[in-house]
């Protein structure tokens, strides 16, 4: 290439080198490789470009325009201090914005007026971050005034609002008198359960139904029924808790209301709970009084009772009783039931329709065991006197029908045969001396003399004693119907 063909400034090649040096061109060279090598991606780098990374960085949940200017802050000033004019408390406080950025200053009456006028801050839009200098007031005599001011503003609402009141409070007081009024009206809920307790029981649901329904009125003519389900809500929690708390209470409850839907015993009948024998004095709502035969008082749950076998011997008039004789091996059984059967119905107090019953029960180790049955009506003859002259006619038939009622013996066997003999002489004389059957059964059919078997009363006056017929705590009543 020829001199005059060079171009103005243009550089000869073989003087790049000199000019820039060899090292440089070499770090140059490692560094454009290492670029190409390990270059972030295209997004990445558009992102480094555009400076999303340091967006991303700030926050999640708030995003910083790119385009804030003077105009934006003014805007944001303006419409903050706008907010704060209209509200009591915030029209002291200043407002600056610089880039996006709120600085406010001021003195408020509250932390809970600083923490409110944060939250206006942070909502407007184009609001990066809210710098606050704001103090708290702490004199007395501001916080008194404002104090003031509320009582003097609550005063007026109760003023405003108390026709309203007084006349939501004068529907629930008419609701309540209503159903106390009908609740006392007994005698309608007579008619419908004849139970003095489950009457009872009907008019107090009725008076809790008409103060329920006085009280969703009143709250609907105060406009605050969504109070009601608050407070329905917390009453059911809490009857739940007591409910757990007081479950076997609660379970005698209910089974004295069953009790006394069912009537399975009436006052002074004689009973058997659960092995528990007495007279029922009363039922309660909680448990049920016997009084045994030995004058004691005996308290059994009626959750207990209601689970319970009860056995009432006094429902049915008409009861059996029975009781053992035993008679030797060697009488003659057909003669000694025919006259403990004649015995009987000879008896005072002993019914002859059903009629009494001797039947041979077992065969012992030296006698045989006759068992007598035998009905009585309760109503006119006691049960237990009865009983007693029964055995005593019977035992004294024997005696003098000479029917040998032994006691155990037991008999030695001895291999001397003159011994032996000679004792079942002495049998045969024995028997011998009391006559012969004709003359026994002769014998047998006198008149029988018995004793007083009037019905014992002790134990019914015992039970009028202890107040059974009290209507206000005692569930059972003679008009309910009794379970058959």
């Amino acid at each position: 290439m020829h001199k005059r063909d060079v171009p103005h400034g243009w550089i000869p090649r073989e003087q790049w080198i000199p000019m820039i040096g060899y090292r440089s061109l070499v770090v140059g060279l490692i560094s454009g490789w290492l670029l190409i090598v390990a270059s972030p991606r295209a997004d990445e780098l558009t992102d480094l470009l555009t400076g999303k990374k340091e967006e991303a960085a700030i926050s999640s949940e708030q995003v910083i325009s790119a385009g804030t200017s003077e105009k934006d802050d003014a805007r944001i000033r303006k419409r903050l201090q706008a907010i704060y004019a209209e509200i009591q408390g915030l029209k002291s406080l200043s407002v600056r914005v610089s880039g996006g950025i709120v600085f406010l200053s001021g003195e408020v009456e509250s932390a809970a007026t600083e923490t409110m006028a944060l939250a206006f801050a942070r909502k407007v839009e184009g609001v990066v971050k809210v710098e606050s200098t704001i103090s708290v007031n702490r004199e007395l005599q501001p916080r008194l005034r404002a104090m003031w001011a509320k009582l003097v503003k609550l005063a007026q609402q109760v003023l405003v609002g108390l026709p309203l009141f007084l006349l939501a409070l004068g529907v629930l007081a008419l609701f309540w008198i209503t159903g106390r009024w009908l609740a006392a009206r007994q005698g309608v809920f007579r008619r419908i359960a004849p139970n003095h307790f489950i009457a009872h029981l009907l008019g107090q649901l009725t008076h809790l139904s008409f103060v329920i329904a006085g009280l969703v009125m009143a709250l609907s003519l105060l406009d605050a029924t969504a109070l009601l389900s608050t407070i329905l809500g917390a009453a059911g929690i809490i009857g739940l808790a007591v409910g757990f708390a007081v479950r076997d209470t609660v379970e005698n409850y209910i089974a004295s209301i069953l009790l006394s839907l069912r009537n399975p015993f009436q006052v002074s009948d004689f009973v058997d709970v659960g092995g528990h024998q007495g007279n029922v004095v009363k039922l309660t709502s909680r448990a049920t009084i016997l009084l045994s035969p030995d004058g004691n008082h005996i308290r059994i749950p009626n959750a207990t009772v209601f689970k319970a076998v009860i056995v009432n011997y006094t429902r049915n008039p008409e009861r059996r009783f029975e009781f053992d004789v035993g008679v030797d091996t060697d009488q003659d059984l057909p003669m000694a039931q025919s006259l403990a059967l004649r015995t009987l119905l000879a008896v005072t107090g002993v019914l002859h329709d059903p009629k009494p019953l001797v039947v041979v029960q077992s065969l012992g180790d030296s006698n045989v065991i006759l068992r007598c049955y035998a009905w009585i009506d309760q109503m006119q003859v006691d049960f237990l006197k009865v009983r007693s002259e029964a055995i005593r006619a019977v035992k004294s038939a024997f005696d003098g029908a000479g029917v040998v009622m032994p006691e155990p013996i037991y008999k030695v066997r001895l291999f001397d045969a003159g011994s032996a003999a000679a004792a079942s002489a002495e049998r045969e004389d024995r028997v011998r001396a009391k006559g012969p059957p004709e003359v026994r059964r002769a014998a047998a059919v006198g008149s029988i003399a018995t004793g007083d078997v009037s019905v014992d009363r002790t134990i019914e006056e015992k039970v009028e004693a202890s107040g059974a017929d009290d209507d206000t705590d005692n569930l059972l009543s003679p008009d309910a119907a009794r379970e058959v």
